[in-house]
């Protein structure tokens, strides 16, 4: 499937970067749908997994070992260290940015703050992760007026910036992409989606964020996963 071959990519290769370089399709398609019994899950889990073998007791036990999103720490836009033990307990919506990106990035943040008010029933239980991938021009106060300019006003939407390396390195965590390049304007490329991420840390589905009927699927698996994996309904 596509998913899977750009997943295998975005974890071993270094990645050229243009808008529109990969296009993925919605995790919510039926043929990715996985139902366990006894353990319904209405989203497929994303990426590779790997199978382990075990004894337990004189008996050969096999696990399925699945691709989790690795801890964080970062700086958030008050200044203060923030990690992901703070956001425990609540699925994710994730994307990677810049704010002074002349490209991808305005639409990608209108389309995240569209969907925060989408969902503003379940804020409870979501929280929204934007990782900047430009440190250096990216402080908690340049975050802060690039919130403003958008008057976000959601208060479970968190903006981050910390290392350089390590945010390049974690956005492919999240089948994400971005690197530093010269040639392209603003300097960086990456990849326009938006992942989400269960509470277990396994990434449920990766959407286009510049695409408004994708951003719209995004709002309705993410209350399916909430509803039949957490039983957990909105008023919406």
């Amino acid at each position: 499937m596509i998913f899977k071959q750009v997943v295998k990519i975005l974890k071993n290769s270094t990645i050229a970067f243009t808008v529109g370089l990969f296009v993925f399709t919605s995790c919510s398609e039926a043929e990715d749908v996985q139902l366990i019994e006894g353990n319904e899950r209405v989203l497929p889990i994303a990426g590779e997994r790997d199978v382990e073998y075990r004894m337990v007791d004189g008996v050969e036990v096999v696990d399925t070992i699945y691709h989790h999103v690795p801890s964080f720490e970062y700086l958030n836009q008050d200044s203060t260290m923030v990690s992901s033990e703070d956001f425990k307990g609540k699925i994710w919506v994730a994307d990677f940015f810049f704010t002074h990106c002349p490209t991808i990035c305005p639409p990608m943040t209108s389309q995240m703050h569209r969907l925060t008010k989408l969902t503003s029933d379940l804020s409870d239980h979501v929280q929204f992760l934007s990782f900047s991938i430009d440190p250096k021009k990216d402080t908690p106060s340049r975050l802060r007026e690039y919130i403003e300019s958008y008057s976000i006003e959601a208060t479970n939407w968190t903006f981050m910036t910390g290392g350089e390396d390590a945010t390049h390195l974690l956005a492919k965590e999240f089948f994400n992409g971005a690197e530093r390049n010269d040639e392209i304007e603003g300097g960086f490329g990456h990849t326009p989606y938006f992942a989400l991420v269960d509470t277990e840390g396994l990434v449920r589905g990766v959407y286009i964020g510049t695409d408004l009927d994708d951003v719209d699927r995004l709002a309705k698996d993410l209350r399916k996963l909430l509803k039949y994996e957490y039983e957990i309904i909105g008023t919406k």
